[in-house]
């Protein structure tokens, strides 16, 4: 492929020396479940985030069913979110014995519509799970004001280092709700070798409970004041993470100049439509996402040209056979419905060469004859 989607090795061959050197501390240690690695990097997020409190987990799923389980989310209860998202989202409220509620996307920015969340809020809703999709943060603040009665676990997973203007302030992904969750997932913006997460919120009593909960409820040993979870970061991701994160801005500033150079390329297309950024946010394009005509054939002619392309989503979650109990049907959703049939990411990773981005954009608009 001569343009991949994602050029994870290119990444690992600028910063090889770091990562290895990180990783050969633990190894040397070896101390390789949490400890002062996962201590370090627990400070570094939550000062990243601007949060009091970071809680490192095994991976982004696990960090968002330990929030559920410490806001005593549990069987009979409803959690509000957005069937446009990564199934880890509406699969852990399940796996608590909640019931997933969605409600359909702002068409903009693919993030959820506060206005429809607070229509799909009941008296059994127990919290709103609004995803910060692509990379830019969801209007939590929008929610809040909608529903200001209920907890937000805000889906970070897609946003690390991303912020919006709330008011007169600047907030970091994961900051404003009353839970973010974080995944450190290889693809991610910020990825380890492997899987990892991170929960971060303001509340100590929530903090102290998700400490319980990722060590099998009980934080002296061999004693257990609830039923937890094998939920550890390892030492060895957080010595990668620790040492990619500190590359994590000029990353993200990578990727916006990519992101800027195709919207430049495809302005004025009548068959794309360029990513729209709410312009309280700042984006860090852990996807760059086109709405375009022709959706599919067009991802076979990138396909036939070696160019990397993804569909994020191509199912909504409220179509998907699994939550059939629920009893959803074609329709419910149709913001959500289109987007799944019109959505197309293009490769946007900071390493990109010019060479790269002029082969994409040649790419794309002869298919549509531009």
């Amino acid at each position: 492929m001569s343009v991949p989607l994602l050029d994870l090795r290119a990444q690992h061959a600028r910063i090889r020396d770091e990562v290895v050197s990180e990783m050969m501390r633990v190894v040397d240690d070896q101390a390789f479940i949490l400890g002062a690695p996962v201590e370090r990097l627990e400070k570094a997020v939550a000062e990243l985030s601007h949060s009091r409190f970071a809680i490192g987990c095994a991976n982004g799923t696990d960090a968002i069913l330990l929030s559920l389980r410490a806001l005593d989310v549990k069987t009979g209860d409803e959690v509000v979110t957005t069937p446009f998202t990564f199934f880890a989202t509406a699969g852990a409220i399940h796996n608590v014995g909640a019931r997933p509620v969605f409600a359909d996307i702002d068409p903009d920015t693919f993030n959820i519509s506060p206005r429809a969340a607070a229509s799909a809020v009941t008296g059994k809703t127990k919290a709103v799970m609004p995803v910060d999709l692509f990379g830019q943060i969801a209007a939590v603040d929008a929610v809040r004001a909608a529903i200001p009665d209920l907890p937000i676990i805000e889906d970070a997973a897609q946003s690390i280092g991303a912020s919006r203007k709330i008011g007169d302030r600047t907030y970091m992904a994961g900051e404003a709700a009353t839970i973010g969750t974080f995944s450190f997932f290889p693809s991610k913006n910020l990825g380890g070798y492997g899987d990892g997460g991170m929960i971060v919120t303001q509340d100590e009593e929530i903090a102290n409970r998700l400490k319980r909960l990722r060590v099998h409820g009980g934080m002296k040993t061999y004693y257990h004041d609830e039923v937890g979870y094998n939920s550890r970061l390892d030492a060895l991701q957080a010595a990668v993470l620790l040492a990619k994160l500190p590359h994590l801005e000029s990353w993200s500033a990578a990727r916006r100049k990519n992101a800027e150079y195709y919207n430049a390329a495809f302005a004025g297309s009548p068959d794309i439509k360029t990513p729209y950024i709410d312009p309280a946010n700042v984006s860090i394009y852990n996807q760059y996402t086109l709405r375009v005509r022709r959706r599919d054939a067009l991802q076979e002619h990138l396909k036939s040209k070696g160019i990397g392309n993804s569909i994020y989503y191509p199912l909504p979650l409220h179509l998907q056979p699994c939550f059939a109990y629920l009893g959803y049907s074609e329709g419910d959703f149709p913001e959500s419905e289109r987007a799944a049939k019109e959505v197309i990411s293009l490769p946007v990773y900071p390493e990109l060469e010019q060479s790269q981005l002029d082969e994409v954009i040649e790419a794309v608009r002869q298919f549509y004859g531009n």
